[in-house]
């Protein structure tokens, strides 16, 4: 019990880095029953969890144990390998969650450690160490990010009424709780039918000491005008094109502050595996994907999809030819339908939010 408690605080302290491309890490140094020293990840670039953990132990940390969310690394990055100072630190056991599925580590940090002396525990809390860091485990096994699919819908399935008016569909309560997710997530994907529609500025605003996420355009024509609010200075944006764009308008895009990126096409639109390609090589573990009815269809036909997230408004507003939250072809027999599993219900005021995994 004692074990798990100090795994679950490591686990706690993990959840305040934003750390992409690198995994999010907690570090617990204990002695004699009693904590003498934590730490996080913050962000890439700055030192690992164990290094800080085992700083503000000092002294302390010899023949102490030491319950860490990740296997230690072992490589040189910018910053040095986490095995080092763990040795340094004279520590008797190490708890490990789990170990780091990147082929540059895979096992071989904990090799280092047991070498030394040093006695290594693997599993204790895994499940909740793998959940916590899902994102950058599709990142670094794929290729490709995690992606969450977020929809607002009514009741009878509708994202806009027939004439395309869609504010609101859900309450200030859900409308927040998707500005959070913005936040926790590395990228937003919409397609440009979305940007020429709701002209939105994808940031997280309203969420206290929240980082916006890059804002990313799939516009296979380069049509963002630009004067789009998705251009606007409180976030990065990279509009992705095919060669077919046009090059004045692309140069136009790029002096308005847009990062541009010329991808294949597929089907005369912007290849959405090569995109999610480049994001992840780019080092995005996560990425939450707010377009419409068009862009979630090919998204999911391709797979490239891991979660979805929809909140239900209490609301009917008809309409044959309002859309709804997946366009495209569709299924021609409900036998092959797409399944989910793992649903899970949550309320957010009036709203409901179904969420589940492919």
């Amino acid at each position: 019990m004692a074990d798990r408690a100090f795994m679950k605080r490591a686990l706690t302290l993990a959840r305040r880095g934003r750390t992409s491309p690198n995994p999010m890490v907690g570090a617990v140094v204990v002695r004699d029953g009693r904590i003498v020293g934590e730490g996080y990840h913050p962000r890439a670039g700055e030192p690992h969890a164990e290094v800080f953990a085992l700083d503000r132990a000092g002294a302390l940390a010899k023949g102490a144990d030491l319950y860490v969310t990740l296997e230690p690394c072992c490589h040189q990055r910018r910053t040095p390998p986490c095995t080092e100072a763990v040795i340094r630190s004279g520590v008797r056991r190490v708890f490990a969650a789990m170990t780091d599925p990147n082929p540059e580590v895979g096992g071989m940090g904990i090799e280092i450690l047991r070498s030394a002396g040093i006695e290594v525990q693997v599993g204790l809390m895994e499940s909740e160490a793998r959940k916590l860091n899902e994102a950058y485990i599709k990142r670094v096994t794929s290729g490709l990010p995690f992606v969450l699919w977020k929809a607002a819908m009514t009741l009878d399935g509708k994202i806009a009424t027939r004439t395309g008016d869609s504010r609101w569909i859900t309450g200030e309560r859900a409308r927040k709780e998707a500005h959070r997710l913005r936040s926790k997530y590395d990228a937003v994907l919409v397609g440009v039918g979305t940007v020429l529609a709701d002209d939105p500025e994808l940031t997280a605003r309203g969420i206290r000491g929240a980082a916006n996420p890059l804002r990313v355009v799939a516009d296979s024509n380069a049509s963002t005008p630009p004067r789009a609010r998705v251009l606007s200075a409180a976030a990065e944006t990279l509009i992705a094109v095919t060669r077919k764009a046009s090059e004045a308008q692309v140069e136009a895009l790029h002096k308005a502050g847009a990062g541009m990126l010329v991808l294949p096409d597929s089907g005369g639109r912007v290849d959405l595996r090569a995109l999610m390609a480049e994001l992840a090589d780019r080092g995005l573990n996560s990425v939450l994907l707010e377009g419409g009815g068009e862009l979630a269809a090919s998204m999911l036909d391709l797979g490239l999809v891991d979660r979805g997230l929809i909140f239900i408004a209490p609301k009917i507003v008809g309409g044959r030819s309002a859309k709804t939250p997946i366009e495209g072809e569709g299924i021609e027999l409900m036998s092959r339908a797409l399944g989910v599993s793992r649903p899970r219900i949550r309320r957010f005021g009036d709203d409901t939010a179904l969420e589940f995994d492919f």
